[in-house]
């Protein structure tokens, strides 16, 4: 299973981005899918998640109402479509997989998470 993170770069306050994830290997027809994102000396720390046979999709408290997840069945990719960014928002940030169908107090768990992309540079700055 591979994993190919794209779409990052740097960007004013306000911008938009729109991040992708090619996923190879598996079917996105089950488990969960989901970006984080890790700025210089923090955690890595979930984003959204979605959790594919149940429709839900979860974001972060920092992120909800700016970001969308959404996903393309026929080309097996997933996307972050970020709008309105911060400067807070600058990370290098990741796509992950796991096989689990997770619920919402652990989609947010790295240790959740079998496969990870390479991640993606995303900088907000004026």
């Amino acid at each position: 299973v591979q994993l190919q993170a794209s779409g990052g770069g740097l960007v004013q306050p306000g911008g938009s981005l729109r991040l992708s994830c090619a996923v190879s290997g598996r079917s996105l027809d089950y488990g969960t899918i989901a970006w984080f994102r890790q700025a210089p000396g923090k955690e890595r720390e979930g984003v959204s998640g979605r959790r594919m046979n149940y429709h839900a999709t979860w974001y972060s408290n920092s992120v909800k109402g700016r970001f969308t997840m959404s996903r393309d069945n026929a080309e097996n990719m997933f996307f972050l479509q970020m709008n309105n960014l911060r400067a807070e928002d600058t990370a290098v940030y990741y796509c992950a997989v796991s096989g689990a169908n997770l619920i919402a107090s652990a989609w947010s768990q790295r240790s959740q998470y079998d496969h990870w992309g390479q991640g993606t540079q995303v900088t907000v700055s004026s």
